[in-house]
């Protein structure tokens, strides 16, 4: 069971950061929130981007979607795991299972 991010993103928004609130809004209406929209958040909220992944973890529909977007814009493994701020040994890895 995975704990309800939409909702914790939601108070935090109201709570502390309002102003921030309409920037998140398209991310916060998606039905299906993934490991790729909390990133996004965390970087609209908290300004920063995650730059340890030591302990990020993916859900199968999330690697799908990392190499979708490796596909559509046409990226080699380095660039990719530059983008995400991962391992391109992972980006290899995911490929092997996943394809």
């Amino acid at each position: 069971m995975r704990p309800d991010y939409k909702r914790i993103y939601l108070d935090i928004l109201q709570k502390k950061y309002p102003e921030k609130l309409d920037e998140c809004k398209p991310i916060l209406l998606n039905d299906n929130f993934s490991s790729i929209d909390i990133n996004k958040l965390n970087e609209i909220i908290f300004g920063k981007k995650t730059e340890n992944q030591k302990f990020k973890s993916y859900k199968r529909s999330d690697i799908l979607k990392i190499l979708d977007y490796q596909k559509k814009h046409k990226l080699n493994n380095i660039q990719l795991a530059k983008h995400f701020k991962m391992s391109r040994n992972t980006i290899t890895k995911y490929k092997k299972i996943y394809k």
